[in-house]
């Protein structure tokens, strides 16, 4: 026991820091060889961004394992990537144009989300979001000079985590619509199970404080999401979706 332990303690944050690029890159020369993002929700970006940028403006309060830092840093540059290739080969869909249906309904927008977000039909809004929160999070900590008992470290820690453990909902939500798992690839699904794995392996077999609660918990969580991926991934396999291409950008 005391052999695995020590050996999920060398490899386990290699893969950790290195999972940014394990899990997307196959994801991203896809969507640019196929020429189509129709498939891919396009929250998983947008959720791994705020999540990833609030667990690097966590670490200095709660001085949390540094290869999570590195990875959240590493993260953020792939999900840049990605975003932007999924943007840049989004199929036509019913999207609007940010702030135009404030006197609507959330239904009446046709998104079920305030002003559209990340529903947005022109690129920009989606990279003003991420440099808005990245300067706002930035002048918060500057100012508040948050420790680790600190009300702002708890809560943005707690946020980013949480958020970083809804990851696999909005894709799960795609499928279960289309019936179908076509344009999320398998490579990504089987990153993020075996991650799930080293992960919990990791937060476990670590000396205790090493790894905050708040970590395993929501890792718990999004590992029982992805096993409901793979159970669609069985059910579905990779045929025909049912209704619109917007449908299945979700």
């Amino acid at each position: 026991m005391a052999i695995i332990s020590t050996l999920i303690g060398i490899f386990a944050p290699i893969f950790l820091i290195l999972s940014p690029f394990t899990s997307y890159t196959d994801q991203i020369l896809s969507i640019h060889r196929t020429r189509t993002s129709a498939g891919f929700a396009l929250d998983i970006p947008g959720i791994m961004l705020t999540a990833s940028m609030l667990k690097i403006f966590y670490w200095p309060g709660a001085r949390y394992d540094i290869s999570l830092l590195v990875q959240a840093f590493l993260m953020v540059g792939v999900q840049m990537t990605l975003l932007k290739v999924a943007l840049d080969n989004r199929p036509a869909w019913r999207g609007e144009r940010p702030f135009t249906e404030m006197g609507k309904s959330f239904v009446e927008t046709g998104t079920g989300r305030p002003f559209d977000f990340w529903r947005w039909k022109q690129q920009r809004p989606y990279w003003e979001y991420v440099l808005f929160l990245a300067f706002s999070l930035l002048i918060l900590h500057t100012v508040l000079q948050p420790d680790g008992s600190s009300l702002y470290t708890k809560f943005i820690g707690a946020l980013g985590l949480t958020i970083e453990a809804t990851l696999p909902l909005p894709q799960l939500y795609a499928n279960y619509r289309a019936q179908s798992c076509k344009g999320f690839r398998v490579s990504v699904l089987a990153n993020w199970l075996f991650g799930d794995m080293m992960k919990m392996g990791y937060f476990f077999a670590s000396e205790p404080g090493r790894v905050p609660w708040a970590f395993k918990m929501c890792g718990m969580f999004q590992a029982a999401c992805d096993a409901c991926l793979g159970v669609q991934y069985w059910m579905y396999g990779e045929g025909e979706a049912i209704g619109d291409d917007d449908i299945r950008l979700s």
